[in-house]
Formats: C-alpha cells, structure tokens, sequence
C-alpha cells in the first residue's frame, strides 16, 4: 500500500503551535477546527457545539421492541445520536414506531436503495446516512434530497475505504488518502448541486493511518462537520485501542464533531469507549472518571476486584467527577489530593477515604465499596443541585 502522506503530523504540530500562541497551558490545549453547525434532530452538530457520541443499533430492526429495547439501554450509556439500519421495507416500516418510542434523534442507514430512504425520512429520522454515489442517477439523489428537505432530516455521507468507487480504485489503484477524499468531494457535489447544505461527511477506514490521513486532508477543504470512526476496528479490546489512537489523534488535532466507535461489541460499550476517548482528551466529561493504579504487591486491597465492582456500580452516575482507588499510599494520598473522592489502601484490612483532597475517615474491606458507592452518589448529588 502506498505510504500515507505526512499531513496528520503537520496539522497536530499546526494546532498545537496555535494553542501555545493563545494559553499559557499549551499542552493540555485542543484548538477545535471551525466547522459549520448543523442540526441532527434536536441535537447540534459542528460549530461550537459539544462533541456527539453515536452508536448503531444491530438488532433486526424490523423487531421493534429488540431494536427499542437495545436504543434504551444505549440512551442510558449516554448515546447522543443511534444509527438504525433499514435495509428493507419491513425494517423501515418498522422505524416509524423506533423513532417514537427513542429519546435521542435516529439516523437511517441506507444503502444502494433509494426508496429506503425516502421512507425513513417520512417515518421520523433525523438524518439519513448515504453514499450519495450509490443511490442511482441524479434524479434519485435528488428525491432523496426532497424528502430530506421536506421532512427536516440530514445527510450524512459515508465514504469508507473498504466500499470506494470502481473507477477511483482504478485510478488510485488502491484505497489511499486520496482515493477517500475525491469520493468524498465528488458525494458532497452531488448534493451542493441541489442545494442541500445539512450534511456532515466521514472518510473512514480499518486502517488507522489511512483514516487519519484522510480526515487530516479532508479537514483542511471543506467547513461542514466531519464525523470521526475508524471502521470495523475489531473487538472491545483491540477496537477499543484502535479507536483511541486514530479518533484521538484527529481530536487532539482539534479534528472532529461527532464519533463513532466501532466495535465488534454490544452498542452500549462503543458508547462508554466513545465517553472515555473525550474524557481523556478533556473535550466532555460525564460520569466518574476512575484514577487507580495497576496494583502490585503493596497493595492493602485487591484493587482491580474493588475498580470493577465500583465502575459496575457507578455506570449510571451523570454528573461529572472524579474517583482515585489506589492500593499504598506510594502514590494514593497525591491522588487523592486531586480528585473528588479518593480511596488510598492501609494497612491491617482498614483504608483511608479523602473527600476533596484532604483526609477524612478510615474504611474497612467489608464496609468498603458501599462506602464509597455512597460517597459517590452524594457527592454526584451534592453538584447537581448547585447547579
């Protein structure tokens, strides 16, 4: 495969000497790259608006109350927006009662079948994800740009290097930056042609570099959002590791509106990992985020038991804040002194707890993890009603 130009690099190096000219913290800085805003239902898109976490669904979504079901348990993850697949007539007659019954906008994936499409856009999506260059002719492209502009919906165009056009990869010879970014432009005319502007567009592919690649290339000749994933990344693990690098890197770069994490995993994990990747980059926080170390031999509890547990437990706090569980206090007492709630191990079965910083009270190991549960869910409280 050819090599991947060098121009994600040029762009983070680009970025980070702009933050460093306008704050005094330069590397913990992310200069967002300007974007038009659009409108996903209720939900903003690009501009200044926060950054979206999507999921898809995979039940058969001509089962509406699995494929219901499943958008609940993911709206509870957090999801911002759900991607639906409606492959057929039964799974778009079905969408009217899904986008009804779902708290968050839906967005209809079509492929190939223009017709779906005007369908989902009656039945209630709020955006239809297309490959503008396989719907059919011109005049197809635009029934479904009427039915976009009639019912309210969006657009979103799905390049991805594994589906690219024929006569691109006899061009190219090959998916490469380039090859993803004309497909790209050439879908993007295609609905400029008939003045459709509400669209946010994506470049992915399995290959972190070359997704990274184009996005960067991308980035820099259009204004509309770009919606970040690296395509079938593999399982909750590698996926996991995937996703963090090249949706990371194109964030720290200040590249990217909306993700999507995609996982051989249930929907609801891509929407933690999702949360996880902007949490670290300090670009939204929801939920605690976790401090604790690897654990070792000095360890006074077993850490990676009590970090499972709590993480299990505390899945349905919203409120942003901060947990340090730490197994000595080599380096427990120092986080503690920068979280919310910290748990540093002693020893004798007996632990100390610091509430905001500062030293407060011993705990047990029987007593332990309800203790700090507790902790927790008042403190989450407590913040949610100064606001």
């Amino acid at each position: 495969m050819r090599q991947a130009p060098n121009r994600p690099f040029t762009l983070f190096v680009s970025a980070a000497i702009d933050a460093g000219m306008s704050s005094l913290r330069p590397w913990r800085d992310i200069v967002r790259r300007k974007s038009r805003q659009i409108m996903v239902g209720n939900v903003p898109v690009g501009g200044d608006a926060p950054i979206t976490v999507q999921t898809m669904t995979n039940t058969p979504t001509s089962d509406a109350k699995a494929t219901i079901d499943q958008i609940r348990r993911c709206e509870e993850a957090g999801a911002d927006l759900i991607r639906v697949s409606c492959p057929d007539e039964a799974s778009t007659a079905a969408f009217r009662q899904i986008a009804k019954a779902a708290r968050v906008p839906l967005i209809a994936d079509i492929h190939f079948h223009y017709k779906r499409a005007l369908e989902a856009a009656e039945a209630g999506a709020a955006c239809l994800r297309i490959n503008p260059g396989n719907i059919g002719s011109s005049e197809r492209v635009a029934e479904v740009v009427r039915a976009a502009k009639a019912n309210g919906c969006a657009i979103r165009i799905g390049v991805n290097a594994g589906s690219l056009e024929k006569d691109l990869l006899e061009k190219y010879g090959e998916p490469c930056p380039d090859a993803l970014v004309e497909s790209a432009l050439d879908h993007i005319k295609l609905l400029q042609d008939h003045d459709f502007h509400d669209y946010k567009v994506a470049v992915k592919a399995s290959d972190t570099f070359l997704a990274v690649a184009a996005y960067s290339d991308l980035a820099g000749q259009i204004d509309c959002p770009l919606h970040l994933g690296i395509t079938e990344a593999g399982g909750l693990i590698g996926g996991t590791v995937k996703s963090a690098i090249g949706i990371g890197a194109l964030l720290w770069a200040g590249i990217g509106d909306t993700i999507r994490v995609s996982l051989s995993a249930e929907p609801e994990e891509e929407v933690r990992v999702g949360y996880e990747i902007l949490k670290t980059l300090g670009l939204r926080v929801r939920g605690v985020r976790v401090v604790s170390c690897p654990s070792c031999a000095r360890q006074g509890f077993d850490v990676i038991r009590t970090v499972e547990a709590l993480e299990s437990r505390l899945q349905h706090i919203r409120t942003p804040l901060s947990l340090s569980v730490l197994g000595c206090v080599v380096n427990g007492p120092g986080e503690a002194r920068e979280t919310d709630i910290g748990l540093t191990g002693g020893g004798n079965g007996t632990h100390m707890v610091y509430l905001s910083g500062v030293t407060d009270h011993h705990v047990n190991d029987a007593d332990m993890i309800d203790r700090i549960v507790k902790l927790v869910e008042a403190k989450a409280a407590e913040l949610e009603a100064a606001v």
